[in-house]
């Protein structure tokens, strides 16, 4: 069973992607507009309350609008998947890695990307044919982990989320990570104009 294509292109014109977590629908529609004005194309709304299904809801439309895409994240039961579908959802993202999740993704033809710590979280991820995984939380994890596990892993792309902003990013994008994930860093003017360098870089 292989993933749906996807995040080849969800994640091809920039390195960074958004993280909105807890943010109410009108933050998180300004942060996803910051986002997408600055070139950041994927944005992840967390899906835990009825406000963030809200706040998906609206976020996806407005993404609609602009040829954008959004993702749910914080799927930890497949329970969830036709909820972030019917939300505008393009693709999933989760904080561990469940294989009853990522096969139901792959039925309801949607993008999954599960959470990984460990070389045994991503061998288990490529024998359910995933290529693209978060790893969670990156900081803790730190840049060296990224330098060795590609060596037995050469064709994982990495989405390193937790604990990343402008002032860390680019080591990680150094060692091999393919996308680094920021959440308040777009309220952060001085931020902002790092983060389009790396964008452009």
């Amino acid at each position: 069973m292989t993933e749906p294509t996807g995040f080849d292109e969800i994640f091809a014109r920039a390195p960074i992607m958004a993280i909105l977590r807890g943010m109410g629908v009108e933050r998180s529609v300004r942060l996803a507009t910051t986002a997408w004005d600055l070139g950041i194309d994927a944005v992840e709304v967390p899906l835990q309350t009825d406000e963030d299904e809200r706040a998906l809801r609206e976020i996806a439309a407005l993404a609609r609008e602009r040829g954008k895409i959004v993702g749910a994240g914080t799927i930890v039961s497949a329970d969830q998947i036709p909820v972030a579908r019917a939300a505008g959802a393009r693709y999933l993202v989760s904080p561990g890695l469940d294989p009853d999740i990522v096969l139901a993704a792959v039925a309801a033809g949607i993008p999954s990307l599960p959470g990984v710590a460990t070389p045994t979280d991503v061998q288990r991820a490529v024998a359910l044919g995933l290529t693209w995984l978060k790893a969670f939380p990156a900081t803790w994890l730190g840049v060296e982990w990224f330098r060795h596990i590609r060596g037995p892993f050469p064709q994982v792309r990495f989405v390193a989320t937790g604990g990343l902003d402008a002032s860390n990013a680019v080591p990680y994008l150094d060692a091999g990570v393919r996308v680094v994930a920021v959440g308040s860093a777009l309220e952060d003017s001085r931020q902002l104009e790092r983060l389009a360098q790396i964008i452009v870089a």
